[in-house]
């Protein structure tokens, strides 16, 4: 009976992932792995499973002891966490097998998986297994097909401590109609959003509850409207479910803006409990937004649509939560205040705004390559990286990236507090949606958030608690949650901030120290003297940085690493530009090294 070990690894800190706010309640993590748990599902019952979440707990020795086989399941941002995890497997004699997104993309270029599982695996994971039971399996099993997600089982959520998260998450859907350029969802699911039926999504709503769970549940699916038809069907079913036990689950998904032009839909989200809508919005310029083709985002007749519909969803009752994308073909410097003013006028307090990035597979990827304007660099886990040459230039975009973020999650929080007043001024307050709660639980999420501010975040906080006293106090405990997200959104840009001011800061020192040797001929002491004395600072520098900012794929280790190269006498590569040292045993190309 083999023992089969699933591996989560872990996420990288984002703006999503709400690690500071999560402090507050104590929680571990955002959500549970719901394609581990699916696959979880599919072992035959002859398997011992266990579930190892690394944003939940650490991989011990006595785990991979413990594993006959290790299964993992990421997505690219969680790459360095990956890597770390098959190296312990492979220390420890234990085979990997791998699938998910990242995989899927990325598997040509990933070492160390014994073997591969990729794409949608329902219809090719029992093969899998049969085939490494008799000894014959393949390095890489790929679906021939887009599976029927009515055949999908019943996520394994019994394989984890609920309580370690702040909300669970389900799969209604896969796949999206639309067709946007930068996007790789319907290279990895298809354009054709195929659903599983009402009675699936209310057994995996039965499982839930009858685990104990109470509280936010996160519909993962990327557009949950992209089949209208069935999304109609399903609709209603969850609404019955929900009425009848007091809405036990508060829910949240992601859709297109066009959501906004389906009146009725909107109304039965409403009675179904869904308080919360992420809408790619991406950019309030046109132009742009028909150029990555996002017909949905644009209405001919109305120059404030993406505007309207923001407001249209707040007034039905849910908080519009959106991303947005800098560094597109047509933006120019008026980009940056565009973005900060639209998301502070719409009142969209929870923003993800991040700079372009061109994912293998997609069209943005094929024209980019035909263009010749891709660059020849791995996708780093970092907001300020780019993989491709910008018709804006670099620095220009990367600064106005760092304003925007700093602008709207300021070091006062006052900017943000303000947007989550307009929401809330805004926001139709559905009874059901907005329960009471007791004085002393408001009292406790207060003070909590307040604990854990800055002296020059406390005038705003305060300001905000009395305003939403006064004049929405139904709705104060949602003025909690967005609070402690705004305490997690402000820390976490800080983190970004603390991290490339590091880099930087090599960058501009290993100029000082070449402008500083001793010319024409120094001498070997000379110049070993402050070759130390500039590593010393450095190694102090980084000392700087507050432990909690680090994380697997921050930069900082391989950065000092490339800064110590760089100053060996014997390597002299070219001086590197903006934030971006050499890579280590390469001497880059001026050319290249303009664009980063």
């Amino acid at each position: 009976m083999p023992n089969a070990l699933l591996v989560y690894p872990k996420h990288p800190p984002t703006y999503w992932g709400n690690n500071y706010a999560l402090d507050l309640l104590g929680i571990k993590a955002a959500v549970p792995p719901l394609g581990l748990l699916t696959v979880a599902a599919m072992f035959p019952s002859r398997y011992h499973l266990r579930v190892v979440d690394l944003n939940v707990s650490a991989l011990e020795d006595a785990d991979l002891e413990w594993a006959d086989l290790a299964f993992t399941s990421t997505m690219i941002p969680q790459r360095p966490s990956l890597e770390q995890v098959v190296e312990r497997c492979h220390r420890a004699r234990v085979p990997v097998i791998a699938g998910g997104p990242h995989p899927t993309t990325f598997h040509e270029e990933m070492e160390g998986v014994d073997h591969f599982v990729l794409d949608e695996v329902e219809e090719t994971f029992a093969t899998f297994l049969r085939d490494l039971e008799n000894g014959t399996a393949k390095a890489v099993y790929r679906a021939l097909r887009k599976p029927d997600v009515t055949t999908t089982p019943l996520p394994r959520f019994d394989l984890i401590d609920l309580n370690d998260y702040y909300s669970m998450c389900l799969q209604f859907s896969r796949g999206c109609p639309f067709d946007c350029e930068f996007c790789d969802i319907t290279k990895l699911y298809g354009r054709v959003s195929r659903t599983k039926s009402p009675e699936q999504m209310v057994a995996e709503f039965d499982h839930l509850y009858e685990l104990g769970w109470r509280g936010p549940l996160f519909l993962v699916d990327d557009n949950f409207i992209g089949n209208k038809r069935e999304v109609s069907r399903l609709l209603p079913a969850i609404a019955e479910w929900q009425q009848k036990r007091d809405h036990p689950f508060s829910l949240s998904t992601e859709a297109s803006v066009n959501l906004v032009r389906m009146n009725d839909l909107m109304d039965v989200m409403i009675e179904a409990g869904f308080d919360t809508v992420f809408l790619g919005i991406e950019t309030p310029n046109p132009k742009a937004l028909k150029k990555m083709k996002k017909p949905q985002n644009i209405n001919i007749r109305d120059d404030n649509y993406l505007f309207t519909a923001v407001r249209k969803i707040q007034q039905k009752g849910m908080q519009v939560q959106g991303g947005f994308i800098l560094g597109l073909d047509d933006d120019d410097d008026n980009a940056f205040d565009a973005q900060i003013d639209f998301i502070q006028e719409a009142g969209i307090p929870i923003a993800l705004v991040g700079l372009l990035t061109a994912l293998k597979g997609t069209n943005l990827w094929t024209r980019l390559e035909l263009e010749g304007r891709l660059l020849d660099r791995p996708i780093e886990i970092n907001y300020t990286s780019l993989n491709f040459k910008p018709e804006m230039d670099p620095a220009t975009l990367v600064e106005g990236y760092l304003r925007v973020i700093g602008t709207i999650y300021d070091s006062t929080l006052e900017n943000y507090l303000d947007r989550c007043l307009t929401l809330l001024e805004n926001l139709n307050p559905v009874p059901h949606l907005n329960k009471p709660v007791s004085q002393n639980v408001l009292y406790a999420g207060i003070m909590g958030v307040r604990r854990r501010l800055t002296k020059d975040q406390l005038p705003s906080f305060s300001r905000y608690i009395a305003k939403v006293s006064k004049d929405h106090p139904r709705m104060m405990p949602l003025a909690i949650r967005l609070a402690a997200t705004g305490h997690h959104c402000e820390k976490f840009t800080r983190q970004q901030t603390v991290i490339r001011d590091f880099k930087e800061y090599l960058t501009s020192e290993l100029a000082t120290v070449r402008g500083a040797s001793p010319a024409p001929t120094p001498t070997p002491g000379a110049e070993d003297g402050l070759r130390q004395a500039a590593l010393s600072r450095a190694a102090s520098r980084r000392k700087a940085i507050p432990e909690e900012f680090r994380y697997a794929g921050d930069g900082i280790s391989e950065a000092l690493a490339d800064f110590e190269l760089a100053l060996d006498p014997d390597v002299r590569p070219a001086l590197p530009t903006r934030g971006k040292l050499p890579v280590a045993g390469e001497i880059p190309d001026p050319g290249e090294a303009a664009h980063v």
